[in-house]
């Protein structure tokens, strides 16, 4: 679904990233991240993203960094990247993984700037899978499963993968989150899942035009009679044909609607 990168910087601390500097994060799995679509050098959510980070840190590292320096960071990205791309802000610590840190740990923020990402328009399929994420509440790095599933769903005919869970609960499709449409409320699934800043930009938005919102557990079976997306930070609502052998109502009104609540956030400039 990505196409071929054209554009690529990478910054350590704030600073042109060196060999020495990327070298032990080569194949290091000890890191979180958040990722977000700049345009005209601003983003929406950005409080959002911020609160996944330090979250997150706390979560992973237990500190995490001033909001200040994180935006340092990223302006520091978007003077050399330019008004449109896609950034990617990772932190790590020193010393890496397997490696005890105490209180002597040094948080590290690399952010990685490429070009600019367009969603697909769909409709997409879904396989569905069972699987469950570790620390799904964190966007950490390292995960295999989410490009063997992707990968799997293709060669099976499908564009992508949803996962369910243990009990049979659907959760989130792998770099996606998703979203239900019974006609009359937004059903957000109930189960472990990251909580991803479009689908929260998209709760409070929905929330202030007075849009119903549900959470409840969503099964196989209960696809029926019911419209979805998949949603992240390339778009705000993908429509959805089919997940494994259900097929989903086709309802255009309800990415209309997804793509206005979106649009109600307004962009802000690191």
């Amino acid at each position: 679904m990505v196409a071929a990168m054209m554009f690529s910087l990478t910054q350590f601390n704030g600073r042109p990233a060196t060999v020495e500097d990327l070298a032990p994060l080569a194949f290091a799995g000890h890191a979180h991240f958040t990722a977000f679509q700049v345009r005209d050098h601003a983003v929406r959510g950005l409080d959002l993203h911020l609160d996944r980070l330090r979250t997150a840190s706390d979560t992973l590292f237990g500190r995490s960094l001033p909001d200040e320096r994180i935006t340092a960071y990223l302006r520091a990205a978007l003077e050399t990247a330019g008004p449109d791309c896609s950034l990617t802000c990772y932190l790590t610590t020193r010393p890496g993984e397997f490696a005890l840190a105490g209180d002597a740990a040094v948080l590290d923020v690399l952010v990685r700037a490429t070009d600019p990402v367009r969603a697909p328009v769909g409709p997409v399929a879904l396989d569905l899978v069972r699987h469950e994420r570790h620390l799904p509440g964190v966007k950490h790095v390292g995960e295999v499963a989410k490009t063997r599933f992707m990968r799997r769903a293709h060669a099976n005919g499908f564009d992508d993968a949803a996962f369910e869970d243990r009990t049979g609960r659907l959760s989130e499709a792998t770099i996606w989150n998703l979203a239900f449409w019974d006609g009359e409320s937004v059903i957000w699934p109930d189960a472990d899942r990251l909580p991803g800043v479009t689908m929260r930009i998209l709760s409070r938005r929905l929330r202030a035009r007075g849009v119903p919102q549900r959470t409840r557990a969503v099964r196989r079976a209960d696809l029926d009679g019911l419209a979805a997306v998949v949603m992240n930070s390339w778009s705000p609502g993908v429509p959805v044909s089919r997940i494994g052998d259900r097929r989903l109502v086709d309802d255009p009104a309800f990415v209309t609607l997804l793509g206005d609540a979106y649009a109600d956030e307004p962009p802000t400039r690191p």
